[in-house]
């Protein structure tokens, strides 16, 4: 059974993200016994907080990710990263551009 300790990396990630970078928009922030090693921040509101977020922790553009999800109705932007030596993946959501078999 893994204790609290054994979340160390992430939550040490995540205090080290609150001190360097509060001035940016606060994620929904996930973190798991599953992935013992793994922080997740998640941003509903739009794709400018992923993306103040990936150039805060300096995740190149070409590294990001798009998907589509919901039938076309929810845009997806994924990235991820090494940092203070806990993989942080980043997840941003916006309304998408047309549904599947919709009208462009």
């Amino acid at each position: 059974m893994l204790t609290l300790d054994g979340l160390a990396a992430p939550l040490r990630v995540l205090r080290l993200l609150a001190a360097d970078f509060g001035h940016l928009p606060a994620p929904s922030v996930d973190l798991s016994y599953i992935y013992p090693e793994r922080l997740t921040l998640r941003f509903h509101d739009g794709l400018d907080a992923f993306e103040a977020w990936r150039e805060a922790l300096a995740v190149p553009a070409e590294c990001v990710t798009h998907q589509v999800q919901s039938h076309g109705m929810t845009r997806v932007l994924e990235a991820s990263t090494v940092y203070a030596g806990a993989e942080v993946h980043l997840y941003g959501y916006s309304d998408g551009p047309t549904p599947v078999g919709g009208a462009a």
